[in-house]
């Protein structure tokens, strides 16, 4: 689990006392494009003075901008961010994540976080591992549709050979299972015959571990499908010691080593996205089905009650849609708001997060595939 991913709920969801601000920008990976993002990062930072001396003239806002001025001047940060950057502050914290998606430029002064992009970039419809393996060496990524990343790997994740096999190397009983035992009755084994057993039973021992690692500390706390990048004779020895669930059937047929990354992605993503469609499509399916047994709603208000009382199991959201306005979590209320307005909250984000308080799921749906007008759709517990 990343630390955004540990943020999220801890921190993002939390209630804070005082100013909520949320900037969205973004990024370059390469030069010359990423020259212009501190430039940028500058004037979303004076939207943000104008919207703290309008709702919050009576606080140290130079205080509140500091940290983001130090940001703005952080030549290492702006030399290594991927694809967005998100920011939020409060008098008593600021975060800074780097993200993997690219973002809308936006910045929002609230009672609240806007995080409804984070939702989207944290859940797991479009995510994906892909464990790259050979003989020797295993690497992990991390990717959706638009990037994938290299994964840094805990200190004890077995990613050489050498990690797994190291322990062995002054074990007799290796020695004696390898050569055989001098003597009447017992044959001794030479040669390459010998180095191939020993290969073969190495790599296994190495592709176990390497799986074991992987489910443990990375498939089960995301529940992200897992896409095998290796070459084609590593395929079977690698299925028949695996026990992780969240392995896909079909794998990528390369040494990830020889491809660039945004190749590795896309063959990844062709996988991939057969299971994203199918999972989206199934969700929406299950929408139509509970609004025509009155277990489902694209109506805010009866969603917004519907938030209050804890009834939502699932709330799809439209990923380009914003209803400014304010949601009442008490009564369930909701009040809209002007649309030129850029200090109010959008409804669709609060929605998200009183559900997500409440122990339902949310998605975030591409504008394509939602099933209705309003930019939200529910389905009831109850």
């Amino acid at each position: 689990m990343n630390e955004l991913e540990h943020d999220y709920k801890d921190i993002l969801l939390a209630d804070h006392d005082g100013p909520c601000i949320s900037l969205y920008q973004p990024t370059h990976r390469t030069f010359p494009d990423r020259k212009q993002d501190p430039i940028r990062f500058g004037n979303l930072l004076k939207e943000v003075k104008t919207s703290l001396e309008r709702q919050y003239g009576d606080r140290d806002i130079d205080a509140l901008l500091r940290p983001f001025h130090a940001l703005e001047d952080d030549a290492q940060f702006w030399n290594h961010t991927l694809d967005g950057i998100a920011v939020f502050a409060t008098p008593a914290m600021f975060k800074v994540y780097n993200l993997r998606r690219t973002v809308k430029e936006k910045t929002i002064v609230a009672s609240s976080f806007h995080t409804k992009p984070l939702v989207r970039i944290l859940q797991s419809a479009d995510r994906f591992n892909v464990l790259g393996i050979s003989r020797h060496s295993a690497t992990l990524f991390e990717g959706n549709r638009y990037a994938l990343d290299e994964v840094t790997l805990n200190a004890d994740f077995p990613a050489e050979l050498e990690d797994v096999i190291l322990a062995d190397q002054d074990d007799p009983e290796r020695t004696k299972r390898a050569h055989g035992r001098d003597g009447s009755g017992h044959t001794t084994r030479h040669g390459m015959n010998v180095r191939r057993e020993l290969t073969e039973n190495e790599t296994r021992q190495f592709f176990r571990a390497v799986d074991e690692a992987v489910a443990k500390t990375y498939s089960k706390p995301s529940s992200m499908p897992l896409v095998l990048a290796a070459l084609s004779e590593h395929h079977h020895m690698f299925r028949d010691v695996s026990d992780n669930p969240a392995l896909l059937e079909q794998a990528v047929d390369v040494d990830p080593a020889s491809v660039t990354a945004e190749d590795l992605r896309a063959r990844a993503w062709d996988i991939v996205l057969p299971r994203y469609l199918e999972r989206l499509d199934g969700l929406v399916e299950q929408f139509g089905t509970a609004q025509a047994n009155d277990r489902g709603s694209a109506d805010l208000t009866e969603i917004g009650k519907a938030v209050s009382a804890g009834r939502i199991a699932t709330l799809l959201i439209d990923a380009d849609r914003v209803v400014p306005g304010r949601f009442d979590p008490e009564t369930g209320h909701i009040t809209f708001a002007r649309l030129e307005d850029p200090d109010v909250d959008d409804l669709l984000d609060d929605l998200g997060e009183h559900t997500l308080r409440s122990g339902g799921e949310v998605v975030i749906v591409p504008p394509e595939r939602m099933p209705s007008e309003t930019g939200i759709a529910a389905i009831f517990r109850f």
